[in-house]
């Protein structure tokens, strides 16, 4: 009597698609897995920031003090700080000078709109200016790279926190002329002497420190002058002109109506309401 082989690997053939289903779907759940942990690692380590922030108090104090110094050897390229540290407590130090300047103007605070607009405005101009320079430098043949740009730049902002914060106290036209003349011209100074250190040829020279002087002194007169007006001009343009309330004013009654027949008026429209109230029940 014939019997029937048995089919090989007994219950699990019944299941064989979905077995193999399942095996791929952890297949690929690992691979997936393995791509964000490796992801994660690139981009979330700490380390690869921690170069640009890895500074020293003491450092930081003598590199602000040096901002302001400018310096007399141009023969040889100068040291530029490559941290992130200055700069950075630069640039939000001056948005709070900046915010603290709008509140002693009187400007009106809406939802947020004013600290915005300051953050965006000191940011924008380090990064883009840095990026514009160093973009010159670059066809200049300037021995400079993109992070010394960004933390000279930075240091520069040094001579635009001090004029503005005693301005914004001391609102005298002929003080801010003074200050912007000796101490943002001092951080500009310094910053043009570097850069001429590290170019080569009086033309290039004369283009990008003519530049980087011209957008930097006239940015410190913005700020004292024309932000201000645009911002209360953007907040006025998002939110619309600011509308008084209606106010109520109370009737009294009209003076042209005789004296005898103030009285028999008077019973004669509180006749008629209570009628019509009668009625409509």
């Amino acid at each position: 009597m014939a019997t029937t082989a048995a089919p090989a690997g007994g219950a699990r053939n019944g299941a064989g698609p979905e077995w193999g289903g399942f095996e791929e779907n952890i297949q690929m759940w690992q691979a997936g897995k393995r791509q964000a942990s490796r992801a994660f690692s690139l981009y979330a380590n700490i380390d690869i920031l921690r170069p640009y922030f890895d500074v020293e108090p003491a450092q930081v104090r003598s590199r602000l003090l040096e901002s302001m110094i400018p310096i007399k050897m141009v023969n040889f390229p100068q040291k530029i700080a490559g941290e992130l540290y200055g700069p950075l407590m630069l640039v939000f130090t001056l948005v709070a000078i900046l915010l603290h300047g709008m509140k002693t103007s009187d400007t009106i605070i809406r939802e947020g709109t004013l600290m915005g607009t300051a953050i965006g405005t000191c940011f924008g101009y380090w990064l883009g200016v840095s990026s514009f320079i160093y973009f010159l430098a670059y066809l200049c043949n300037t021995q400079i790279t993109m992070l010394q740009m960004l933390a000279l730049l930075g240091y520069g902002l040094l001579g635009h926190c001090i004029v503005l914060f005693i301005t914004y106290n001391i609102h005298l036209h002929a003080l801010f002329y003074l200050f912007w003349l000796l101490v943002g011209g001092l951080s500009t100074l310094r910053m043009v002497a570097v850069l001429v250190s590290r170019t080569v040829g009086p033309t290039q020279r004369l283009l990008l420190c003519g530049t980087l002087a011209a957008l930097h002194m006239l940015f410190l007169l913005y700020l004292h002058f024309a932000y201000h007006k645009v911002v209360e001009g953007i907040l006025d343009t998002l939110e619309g002109p600011n509308i008084p309330p209606i106010q109520r004013v109370p009737r009294d009654i009209p003076a042209v109506l005789p004296a005898a027949r103030l009285p028999t008026t008077v019973l004669n429209t509180t006749a008629k309401a209570v009628a019509v109230t009668l009625q409509s029940h």
